[in-house]
């Protein structure tokens, strides 16, 4: 997989590409990730990604021609299955979202900066947006890094054990259930003895059971 990420500050997303899967799944060659700086298509002299809002009113908004640029420039490379961009004004990031994400070949990602972006770059080149909560960032690079990671640990081989991105939360519409290590015993609180027994057939069944009552409690939601 190629996954293109286009940011006004792309400096933000590299320490987070140089960590955990995500560099694992890189130095594999499992999926490639490209960071582009919008600045290097800005207008004029001081390569200019932003101007007032026609209408008025308070902050700046990302112009359409760097943007455009950019992404027609990668369109006429390769193909994109999607181009999606960042923004709190969308449908919220769910599990099988990222499930079928982590299907395609190339994707571009936008991330959002400053008021928004000019209305015409969602008109003529996004195909999907998302949002990663009820609430405003700065930008939408820390969206664009959170997406990339949900999907990147779906795609075989990222993760040493591959069965472990599918016992999720989410994965089954329910939240995990509680997981334990050594020791058995810490402060007079034990492990529960199903999980000591060596019985996986009880063991899975005490984990259904926990995962439902779990979601029943916090987040009822999702039943």
């Amino acid at each position: 997989m190629r996954i293109d990420i286009l940011s006004a500050v792309p400096d933000l997303l590299k320490s987070f590409f140089e960590h955990s899967i995500v560099k694992q799944a890189i130095d594999k060659g499992v999926v490639e990730i490209h960071l582009h700086d919008l600045h290097e298509y800005g207008k004029g002299k001081y390569r200019q990604i932003d101007d007032y809002q026609y209408g008025g009113g308070a902050g700046m908004v990302l112009m359409v021609e760097p943007i455009d640029k950019l992404i027609s420039k990668l369109k006429s490379e390769r193909e994109y299955d999607e181009v999606i961009f960042m923004t709190p004004d969308a449908p919220l990031l769910k599990q099988e979202t990222a499930n079928k994400l982590s299907l395609h070949k190339n994707l571009i990602i936008l991330a959002g900066h400053y008021k928004g972006v000019d209305q015409r770059i969602r008109d003529l080149h996004i195909t999907k947006e998302i949002s990663i909560g009820d609430y405003v960032l700065s930008g939408g690079e820390l969206p664009a890094a959170v997406l990339t990671d949900a999907i990147v640990r779906l795609i075989p081989g990222a993760m040493s054990d591959e069965t472990s991105a599918l016992t999720d939360s989410f994965q089954d519409k329910l939240l995990s259930p509680p997981v334990y290590t050594r020791p058995a015993e810490y402060k007079k609180m034990k492990v529960p003895d199903v999980l000591l027994s060596g019985n996986h057939k009880k063991i899975e069944e005490w984990r259904e059971e926990k995962a439902l009552e779990r979601t029943k409690n916090i987040r009822p939601d999702l039943l």
